[in-house]
């Protein structure tokens, strides 16, 4: 029997669970896996690696994923209603490249264009086609932005980067076909909550260290106050008997002592997750850690809340 093809996710995203999914999805509730939910949330979708194992392996009738980054989620409309478009723009791009004798040089010149090109109200093929090849030429496949919203992330000198995949292009665009798509506040987002709904609540983490220029993916930082704000929406959101996963950093692999998470979400069920994080600029400070999930619910076979 032939081995089903799944679509997985058409960027690299820093954090991204796709290392994790084994993990993850043993702690999913057991209504998703009896197909008692009917509505999935994703407000900050990133990569969306999750979304993409549950969709794929999972029936759930509606899905509305949402990120504050435009780019991203523009990218995700472009694929979802043309994806022949996306193809097209990328195969350019990526003749372009392994056609020059200097691909540095034709990576910067993207990314000065991609810089100066103001993103189109509806679909733009042209900055969605930049946006991937540059997630997949740069350094670490990062996100990053200076103050000025400007992607600032140097070249990966990668020796033959898969920059049109275009297989899994198509498989991505049959699984976003019936999906809702935002970029807003995920506050907005979280409101299509409803009877039978599950939310996988995945933010920019809380730094490890102070300072860290690769936690920045975006202009808009989320700091100490919009965790607490965050953690609100958990308490608001559970007390309305949805399903909640949330991730996030363990502060304990810096401080042993540090307990900002275990007594924010002191209320519910807290597990530590192995991770190989590769996003350091020194080797040696690359290696495995520990990030935090956190349920609202007792354990995967946990029924209170159907």
């Amino acid at each position: 029997m032939e081995q089903k093809e799944f679509a997985k996710p058409f960027v690299k995203w820093a954090g991204g669970k796709g290392q994790l999914i084994e993990q993850i999805d043993k702690l999913l509730p057991v209504a998703i896996k009896n197909g008692n939910i009917e509505n999935y949330i994703e407000p900050f979708v990133g990569g969306g690696a999750i979304f993409f194992h549950i969709v794929q392996h999972y029936k759930i009738k509606n899905i509305f994923l949402n990120d504050v980054n435009k780019e991203l989620m523009n990218c995700y409309l472009c694929i979802q209603k043309s994806v022949d478009n996306v193809i097209f723009l990328l195969q350019k791009i990526e003749k372009q490249f392994y056609s020059s004798n200097d691909k540095a040089l034709v990576f910067y010149k993207i990314r000065e264009n991609y810089n100066e090109r103001k993103l189109c109200d509806g679909l733009d093929f042209e900055k969605c086609a930049q946006f991937i090849f540059l997630n997949k030429t740069c350094y670490n496949g990062l996100y990053r932005v200076n103050h000025n919203g400007q992607f600032n992330v140097p070249y990966g000198r990668y020796k033959n980067p898969k920059i049109c995949d275009l297989d899994n292009l198509i498989l991505c665009s049959q699984v976003l076909n019936n999906v809702k798509i935002y970029s807003k506040d995920y506050k907005e987002v979280l409101q299509n909550a409803k009877k039978n709904t599950f939310i996988y609540l995945d933010p920019p983490y809380k730094q490890l260290k102070p300072n860290s220029s690769f936690n920045q993916y975006n202009s808009n930082r989320f700091d100490d106050a919009k965790q607490y704000e965050l953690a609100e929406q958990y308490k608001r959101l559970s007390s309305k008997n949805y399903l909640l996963m949330l991730s996030n950093s363990d502060l304990k692999n810096i401080d042993k002592e540090n307990r900002f998470f275990d007594d924010l979400y002191m209320d519910y069920n807290i597990d530590r997750v192995y991770a190989k994080r590769m996003i350091n600029c020194k080797a040696s400070k690359r290696g495995v850690i520990t990030e935090l999930i956190i349920r609202n619910y007792e354990d995967a076979n946990d029924e209170n809340f159907q």
